[in-house]
């Protein structure tokens, strides 16, 4: 689905919205790290924050980088714990990953042939939280507005999170592989989702608030960012379940 011009539902007021942040660049040993995903987490804080509203207070971030890491498997696991415990119906939450993603089959619970994970700070097999284990972590959430951003290699296989009232944005097909930039000193999709899309206002083609301005960072839906982001990520194939009724505003 791509962006309407309709909004769906208000959002919520500002501390009625909570997030949990995730950006993994420092993987346990040094083969398998990356460059800016811990970058790309600081940006969506930064979007949420200055360009959305949202309470400092009301996100957790958690990074691994050389200098702090906070992204272990049960790091992650207790994230999740925490967001549902502040999250009542009608609230919105954010979940945003930006790091490793792999595939492999898991007993996880979803009968797939062929599952996708995320990777935590240890990078190991056992601890891959996997796609049927993420959509029982979220199963009983108190709300049904959740928007889910997962930049990360074969991402597009985190379907299995869909419900009514959700959004899940990734940067990847599920065959697909996704790349970093040092030029644009970010994840390939994330510099253009929030960076350029949001951040710096050029997803915002629709006048959602009747204003008679585009170009606005504070006006650009889940919807906008994405679809200007798909058109820049080329041979990503990145993907979009949209069961929002109309567009998202964050």
């Amino acid at each position: 689905m791509y962006a309407t011009g309709t909004l769906g539902n208000p959002p919520p007021l500002e501390e009625n919205r909570w997030a949990v942040v995730i950006g993994i660049a420092d993987y346990s040993g040094t083969r398998s790290d990356l460059h800016y995903t811990d970058d790309d987490a600081i940006e969506m804080l930064q979007a949420l924050t200055d360009v959305y509203g949202y309470h400092r207070e009301n996100i957790l971030l958690l990074i691994s980088d050389y200098h702090i890491n906070n992204a272990t498997r049960q790091d992650i696991i207790s994230a999740i714990g925490w967001l549902k415990n502040n999250v009542d119906s009608g609230d919105e939450a954010v979940f945003f990953y930006s790091g490793h993603g792999t595939y492999g089959i898991a007993m996880d619970g979803d009968n797939e042939r062929i599952d996708e994970g995320i990777v935590p700070y240890e990078c190991t097999k056992s601890s891959v939280i996997w796609d049927g284990e993420l959509k029982q972590l979220f199963e009983d959430i108190r709300t049904t507005r959740v928007i889910f951003i997962f930049d990360s290699c074969y991402a597009g296989g985190m379907t299995d999170l869909a419900s009514d009232g959700r959004v899940i944005a990734m940067a990847t097909s599920e065959t697909r592989v996704g790349y970093e930039s040092s030029a644009l000193k970010n994840s390939v999709f994330i510099y253009y989702l929030i960076d350029q899309g949001v951040l710096s206002g050029k997803a915002d083609t629709l006048d959602h608030d009747g204003d008679g301005i585009l170009g606005e960072p504070n006006d650009v839906t889940i919807e906008e960012a994405f679809t200007y982001a798909k058109n820049k990520s080329g041979r990503q194939s990145p993907t979009i379940s949209d069961s929002f009724q109309n567009d998202c505003l964050l």
